[in-house]
């Protein structure tokens, strides 16, 4: 069942601000295709792939498979709903989900970019991209529905925050309690994140306004992108 990640796809009202956020950030464009009628844009920074979309309600985390007919097939024979199917020859086909947190989950047959022009060990100004942390209520539970979608789950682990991570030869997600963060959350991590930070200001990059109360304000920091995408930046090492 496992597909190929695509993109974190996030919804946009603005995907001019969108975009000028992610590259004063050291984000760069990579070429997009005509898949979707709405406006769409793809950010990256090597390791992490933002799809932007001007239209209503379409965040999700986007793979690729080239059978979604022989997937959506598997997903009903395991009991999860489908709350869109479309795998007709006259339609782009596409397929989506959600896990038991409620997190969106989407399939295409196809990609809807080119690779981006640059080297994957570059990373942006914000440094390295961990994972993207979900909150739940039952992480475990959750963990168990994405290990069929080709994640393996490690021990829970409190640094720097409690937090169940799940890898992926594409992208990794964590999955943390919302009483620590009630929203997900793109993190980001290292060691001199303190200099990061302080060169992110230097530039006139704006910061939300408070932190999850476990983290020390002068070494770890939270920007929030005009679509409302929430990046925490945390010093230490995942």
């Amino acid at each position: 069942m496992p597909g190929r990640f695509h993109e974190l796809s996030v919804t946009t009202t603005d995907i001019g601000a969108s975009i000028d956020f992610y590259e004063r950030l050291g984000f760069w464009q990579a070429p997009t295709g005509d898949a979707w009628s709405h406006r769409y844009g793809v950010v990256t920074d090597g390791r992490l792939v933002v799809g932007l979309h001007e239209t209503a309600d379409f965040g999700a985390i986007t793979f690729i498979h080239p059978d979604l007919a022989a997937i959506a097939q598997s997903l009903d024979e395991a009991g999860v709903d489908l709350t869109l199917r479309q795998t007709d020859a006259e339609v782009f086909n596409q397929i989506e989900f959600a896990d038991p947190a409620g997190q969106r989950i989407r399939m295409v047959a196809a990609r809807t970019f080119s690779p981006a022009d640059r080297s994957l060990n570059q990373h942006s100004a914000c440094g390295y991209f961990a994972h993207y942390s979900m909150p739940a209520r039952d992480p475990a539970a959750v963990a168990t529905f994405w290990e069929p979608l080709g994640f393996v789950a490690m021990p829970e682990d409190e640094d720097p925050y409690p937090h169940l991570s799940l890898t992926s030869d594409g992208i990794d997600l964590g999955l943390h309690l919302p009483r620590w963060l009630p929203a997900p959350a793109l993190v980001f991590c290292e060691a001199d994140m303190p200099e990061k930070i302080s060169h992110l200001r230097t530039a006139g990059v704006n910061f939300a306004g408070s932190l999850p109360r476990s983290f020390a304000p002068d070494s770890n920091a939270l920007l929030e992108a005009p679509e409302g995408t929430l990046l925490l930046l945390l010093t230490g090492s995942l």
